[in-house]
């Protein structure tokens, strides 16, 4: 593996940088507080083309490599969490299974929209009755002549609320188990589509997380992506390279949480010199320093082996599973360093550990990336 970045590398990961710092950090506890979806900075996170880093320029995109995506989510998440998960459930839920599945009409009719940023695109797996057991799928899709006719709910659905586009998965024959999962592509304004109130949750208020309920929707049959059963290797696949995402998430979340400690310990006297000099704190620095640095590299692995195309459904799981676990320590860590002030609101370790904590949940927990790790182990031993 190559550990230096090629110069497209090295521009993109400094444009989000910037970014984040002169745009994000100044307004990432504003949008957290309003729990309000930053529709004038996505909108500029457009124009610089973070809402399709890695697709063709024939469909909108920035044809960037996924080495080139995760640099500019970690940067984003840096400096404003939800921001970065708008950014990530776009281009990695979204985008890319419409990219790596769907024929060139669909591509053009609905890939382009949203890898170009005209639109917001989001993925409809999880239900009420399916989160980890993604297989237990209750919402039906039956063919009736020209369309498929689609009864169900989905919940935690990020960029529900605005998305245009939806990437749903439905039972399509429930005698065949999970080989009985399709995939369709939703336009969100056909009849029968219902989106949810936003869910009033705990970190990345900014982004919207909602129901989406379907009574009666006809789905046209073009619409069906792929072939009718390979839903859940659809799901599968677009989830591995979701959680390379969400790993670059948890780094740039991380790596905040982990820079106002070390601000803060500069600047906090206790026993008459910072708490910085003090081998405690020390010690909690190094700890995080050298942990999410560890995180990095597995993620740069696993972004660095799907543009390779190889399988790499263990690389992305140690990636996320290492990533969450490591920002979450890091912001307990921080407000800890802070101590009384880290449990007020005013200042930011509370923030980036209410962020850091969904990472460890969406997209696949972390019981179920030790499962997704201990399986490829066993059968490499086998």
């Amino acid at each position: 593996m190559n550990l230096e970045f090629t110069e497209e590398q090295q521009m993109i990961k400094k444009m989000a940088r910037d970014f984040a710092e002169k745009r994000l950090k100044p307004v990432a506890a504003e949008i957290d507080e309003e729990h309000k979806f930053p529709s004038d900075i996505v909108g500029e996170m457009i124009d610089l083309g973070f809402l399709g880093v890695t697709y063709p320029a024939e469909y909108g995109g920035a044809e960037m490599d996924t080495l080139c995506y995760a640099l500019a989510v970690e940067e984003i998440s840096r400096g404003c969490a939800s921001c970065g998960v708008i950014m990530s459930a776009h281009n990695s839920l979204a985008c890319d299974p419409l990219n790596k599945f769907g024929t060139p009409e669909q591509k053009e009719k609905y890939l382009t929209p949203i890898a170009s940023g005209k639109s917001i695109g989001c993925f409809a797996l999880t239900e009420p009755e399916a989160g980890s057991d993604a297989a237990n799928q209750k919402t039906v899709a039956v063919k009736e002549g020209d369309y498929y006719l689609v009864n169900g709910s989905k919940n935690f659905i990020t960029n529900a609320k605005e998305a245009s586009t939806c990437v749903l998965f439905a039972m399509t024959d429930k005698s065949k188990g999970v080989k009985g999962i399709s995939t369709f592509i939703l336009p969100m304004d056909l009849d029968g589509v219902t989106v949810g109130a936003n869910e009033d949750k705990v970190g990345i208020r900014g982004s919207s997380t909602c129901s989406i309920i379907l009574e009666d929707v006809k789905i046209p049959a073009e619409n069906l992506l792929a072939k009718e059963g390979d839903g859940f290797k659809v799901a599968m696949t677009t989830l591995d390279g979701g959680r390379v995402g969400i790993a670059a998430q948890a780094l740039g979340i991380g790596q905040a949480a982990m820079e106002c400690a070390i601000l803060y310990a500069k600047e906090r006297v206790q026993f008459g010199k910072p708490i910085a000099n003090l081998q405690a704190i020390q010690f909690m620095l190094a700890d995080m320093a050298t942990e999410l640095d560890a995180a990095r590299l597995l993620t740069y692995r696993a972004a660095t082996l799907k543009d390779k195309g190889v399988k790499y459904s263990k690389e992305s799981a140690m990636a996320k599973l290492m990533a969450a676990e490591t920002a979450s320590k890091i912001a307990n860590k921080a407000i800890q360093i802070h101590g009384g002030y880290g449990y007020i609101n005013e200042y930011a370790p509370q923030r980036h550990w209410r962020d850091a904590r969904i990472t460890e949940i969406y997209e696949g927990t972390s019981e179920i990336q030790r499962l997704v790790i201990a399986s490829t182990v066993l059968r490499e031993f086998s």
